[in-house]
């Protein structure tokens, strides 16, 4: 009798048929549920069987999102994408050292691309001018060592016509990581992982080598060697902490004996049935990562007769891709070879696919990677062989390939070079969207759209994300077609399958949105989404609009980590929801609790003693309790929601399983952000997964009149190393403000200046250029000037102010125009060319305009203004420091606007400044000049910007006769004051020099 196909949820479906390969995945395998219990709920209201018509997820970034990646990175907790590193990262450097990254720089597109392969296989895309250290052969007996780029390297990977290539790196040393507080002995779980019963404490050895069992009780467990009866060949077997199934062992009897520990931690740590090596091991110490290598290579590895290679072979990839990182993060340069089955016909079935894989590399017996005498007694000494050779990797093409997005970054390593590589990526993220759609287009097939926040990143999910989803499946890869192949409906942005077709697009494409009718939605990251398309409206509006065709059956999956209160997205559609959070039991008292970020307690300096204390019976509560928590956690429903048809779920890294994310490095993060407000908004949006709120409250001006100090206006304050302006282009009048910065971005009010005159006419332009011109003297001694301005070209004489800007061509003035939105990772972008009128000629494309998202300087100057002193001497970095000598009705304008939040005519809620006072010119000129130090680079190049003022500052203080003049803008003398704050200095004592030198070498 023919029955239909079960109806399966989507975690049922995800059991039975995800598997999760190395390529995309730091757990490889097949899909476990139990490994997060909390994406089960999840998933499951994405079924169709279940009445939810819109689902939505607002998570922590460790716990949901797809990571896009470039160029993998290694870092001191995984891997990282280029794409996601941001200030304040930990790196290696090429010595296996630590190291932060100090500066970003933008996504660059369209620039040409090569890949760059080595003789061990690996390859690494990057643009034409990255710069590599190199070995140069061309010499063969004394290589020289050089600094190319990629286009220098180009044209000679070989030498002349001959097999020599040119061109080497040297491999790593070993990564310097702390020692790791690890549930098995990594040598004890080398030897299991190597040669183990996967579903058992067993081991197979070789009978000669009973000291293994010797050097694992050395480790603190027990182990009984055995010859058993049913052994084949020279087969011996290692029993680690024997359990009630053997005989007795001299001192407990048999029938009281308990579970075997070792088999708990092994189920604790998700390898029973499923071998590979954890992350956390991959990240432990230079000695734990050795002794796992040692304990793989004692059950599985062996060693050439001559002792010139060590190889490892495994049938299994995941733990061979493990293996590989091991080495290559200990300096090693391994090579993977894979050898197919010798016999073709087993059973009468055809298995010629089966094979296994095989890692060679060399090694010397100074650092032995075994520990059984008879395979150590093969390693032969460093001093028979070639070191040199062994540590280096040979370039051995270089080939141009399509262009992608490139990005640089700066680390404050002495070489400033760090370590990047191919790899695998971290995958706890959101899979449960993933599962949706192979349950789509597997069990449930029918037209769906998937939504990313670019195109670009659509293309770059569908290469890095569905691509590996469909090819290990197998039920999805017989159901879609290979890309290949001619006409078969897969291509980056479309997959066809039998009864459906999956398409993916950006949110900031019109036609993409509106370009079919689609029952399924998934709509990824919505808070990076733009605010309307082209201006046909919010995007997620124009997708959900292509659903209503499908009625009670569509269903909608929104996902993302929030971003600002009152502008997120997904905190507007989780609050309308019926705000679903899961709730853990605590193992001591029971009580059911969601997990927030104030109960996690640990010692001041000390985040290592982090632990969640409960909030019944503050019992404190270790990492290794979150298996049984998770476990026994459910999802509750904490408000009534809007719309019966929409369920919310909200979660934070803080459930991270155990070898993720742990509560100790939660706490690490936390320290490290505290006293920077950007960090701490990045932790709270992507650890926390909660929205931050915006310092919009207007400060009080009478509290900023009393704070004000005791130095002069129009001298610069000793701690200023760099003078910026901004300048509010009035009716009758331009107001310029002069604001000094240091690190931190410390700001002092040098002065405040109003040139009279309407800004149609030619001499308050003059005026401004001879204020640009103008030395500023020092505290201490020295003087400065103005090293950027911006000028408002906003208002009604924006034709004039292009005109009057284009004469003066000082390259220090930005012509800028502010807009609104937010826009934190590019707030000035440009310039863009315009057309300007000089002398009643048009010049086309005469002047250079930039564009500032006011509303992001005006929510940082009021973050530095709400800063407070408490009880320290000391005033915190970022503080802005007000003379005495400035008005109360300039404090007034500084504090004029406050942001609100309001609805727009559909009802959504939006941010937007508003003004308290009339007047704002204080506050545009702060904004302008915050702008004209981001030109200068001060964000970009973080600490090592700074460095270089005090550097010169210490070296050769600025004079007034020193200061070369800007553009056509004619030196002025002295003013008298100038000349008291200057002391006479012998001309011998100090070099001609500008305000800034140059940035060469800034990024490697």
């Amino acid at each position: 009798m023919l029955r239909p196909p079960p109806q399966l949820t989507v975690s049922e479906w995800a059991e039975r048929h995800r598997m999760l390969g190395s390529r995309a995945s730091a757990e490889p395998g097949p899909w476990r549920t139990s490994r997060t219990p909390y994406l089960k709920d999840v998933m499951d209201a994405l079924s169709a069987v279940h009445p939810a018509r819109r689902v939505v997820f607002m998570k922590g970034a460790q716990v949901g999102a797809p990571l896009a990646i470039d160029t993998p990175i290694p870092t001191a907790e995984g891997w990282a994408a280029m794409g996601s590193l941001i200030v304040g990262d930990t790196l290696f450097d090429e010595r296996g050292r630590p190291c932060r990254v100090t500066g970003v720089s933008p996504i660059i597109i369209g620039r040409a691309c090569y890949r760059i392969t080595f003789d061990d296989g690996e390859s690494v895309v990057c643009d034409g001018e990255h710069r590599w250290p190199v070995w140069d052969f061309t010499d063969g007996e004394k290589p020289a060592a050089r600094v190319l780029h990629t286009r220098e390297m180009i044209k000679w990977v070989r030498i002349g016509r001959g097999p020599r290539y040119r061109y080497a790196i040297d491999c790593c040393a070993h990564a310097e990581l702390p020692d790791q507080d690890l549930l098995i002995h990594p040598y004890v779980l080398g030897m299991w992982l190597g040669d183990g019963s996967s579903a058992m404490n067993h081991i197979s050895v070789h009978e000669e080598d009973a000291e293994a069992a010797e050097h694992l009780q050395a480790c603190g467990v027990v182990a009984q060697f055995r010859l058993p009866r049913w052994r084949k060949g020279r087969c011996a077997n290692i029993v680690i902490d024997p359990t009630f199934r053997l005989a007795d062992d001299g001192e407990t009897l048999a029938s009281i004996q308990h579970r075997s520990q070792f088999t708990t931690r092994l189920r604790m740590l998700d390898v029973l049935d499923n071998k590979h090596i954890p992350a956390a091991y991959l990240r432990a110490s230079r000695e734990q990562r050795l002794d796992l290598i040692r304990g793989m290579m004692d059950s599985d590895g062996t060693i050439t007769p001559d002792g010139k290679r060590c190889e490892f072979s495994n049938a299994d990839r995941r733990l061979v891709d493990g293996m590989l990182e091991l080495l290559r993060s200990l300096g090693y340069k391994p090579t993977v070879y894979f050898a197919a089955s010798r016999r073709k016909v087993i059973n009468g079935q055809d298995r010629s696919s089966l094979g296994y894989w095989r890692v060679s590399w060399t090694a010397y017996c100074e650092e032995p990677m075994f520990r059984l005498s008879r395979k150590v007694a093969r390693m032969r000494s460093i001093a028979r062989g070639r070191p040199g050779k062994s540590r280096r990797r040979r370039i051995v093409s270089i080939e141009p390939t399509n262009s992608m997005p490139v990005r640089c970054i700066e680390v404050d390593s002495p070489n400033h070079l760090y370590l990047c590589g191919e790899g695998w990526i971290p995958t706890h993220n959101t899979e449960s969207g993933n599962n949706w759609l192979g349950y789509i287009m597997h069990h449930v097939p029918a037209p769906a759209l998937a939504v990313q926040p670019t195109v670009e990143l659509a293309k770059r999910f569908s290469r890095q994300r569905i691509d590996p989803l469909l090819e290990e499946t197998p039920a999805l890869r017989e159901r879609v077609a290979p890309a290949r192949a001619r006409d078969s409906g897969n291509t980056m942005l479309s997959k066809e399958f039998p009864g459906g077709i999956l398409v993916l697009t950006g949110a900031n494409s019109a036609v993409g949105l509106r370009s079919m009718t689609a029952r399924f939605l998934f709509l990824d990251e919505v808070d990076a989404y733009p605010g309307d398309v082209a201006g046909e409206g919010d995007p997620i509006a124009l997708a959900e609009a292509r659903a209503r065709t499908f009625g009670w059956r569509r269903k909608a999956f929104l996902v993302s980590t929030p971003t600002i209160a009152g502008r997120s997205r997904i905190e507007r559609e989780y609050a309308a929801s019926d705000q679903r959070r899961f709730f853990v039991p605590c193992p001591e008292c029971g009580e059911m609790q969601g997990l927030r970020f104030e109960r996690l307690l640990w010692e001041k300096g000390a985040p290592e003693t982090a632990r969640y204390h409960c909030i019944a019976c503050d019992h404190p509560m270790q990492e290794h309790d979150k298996t049984a928590m998770l476990g026994g956690g459910e999802w509750r429903a904490t408000a009534e929601g809007q719309d019966p048809h929409t369920i919310g779920f909200h979660i934070s890294a803080l459930y991270s399983p155990v070898g993720w994310l742990s509560w100790a490095q939660i706490a690490r993060d936390w320290e490290a952000a505290q006293g920077k407000p950007e960090d701490i908004k990045t932790f709270r949006n992507t650890v926390l997964g909660e929205t931050w709120q915006e310092q919009g409250e207007a400060p009080d001006w009478e509290r900023l009149v009393e704070r004000r100090e005791d130095f002069r206006m129009g001298v610069v304050p000793a701690g200023a190393l760099c003078l910026t302006a901004g300048v509010d282009v009035q009716d009758d009048r331009l107001e310029c403000d002069v604001w000094g910065w240091a690190e931190g971005f410390s700001s002092w009010l040098v002065d405040h200046v109003v040139i009279t005159g309407s800004p149609r006419d030619r001499e308050p332009w003059d005026d401004l250029s001879k204020l640009l011109a103008r030395d500023w003297p020092r505290q201490g001694g020295g003087a400065m000037r103005i090293a950027r301005l911006c000028v408002d070209t906003g208002g009604r004489d924006t034709a004039a102010v292009y005109g009057h800007l284009r004469r003066l061509r000082d390259p220090r003035i930005a012509p800028t125009k502010g807009i609104d939105g937010w826009n934190r990772a590019q707030p000035v972008q440009g310039p863009t060319p315009v057309d300007a009128l000089v002398n009643g000629q048009k010049l086309r494309r005469g002047l250079k305009l930039w564009t500032v998202s006011v509303s992001t300087w005006k929510a940082d100057l009021y973050r530095r203004l709400w800063l407070g002193r408490g009880d320290a001497e000391e005033v915190p970095p970022g503080w802005v420091h007000l003379p005495r000598g400035i008005e109360a009705e300039w404090v007034k304008q500084l504090v004029a606007e406050q942001l609100r939040t309001t609805n727009d005519r559909r009802g959504f809620a939006r941010q937007e400044w508003a003004k308290l006072r009339e007047r704002n010119e204080a506050l545009d000129c702060a904004v302008l000049a915050r702008a004209a130090l981001w030109l200068l680079g001060a964000d970009r190049y973080g600490e090592r910007f700074w460095q270089q003022l005090r550097d010169q500052i210490a070296d050769a203080p600025l004079r007034p006769s020193e200061l070369p003049a800007a553009g056509n803008v004619a030196h002025p003398p002295a003013s008298p004051q100038a000349e008291l704050a200057t002391p006479a200095t012998p001309p011998s004592a100090h070099r001609p020099r500008g305000w800034l030198a140059p940035r060469q070498g800034w990024l490697r």
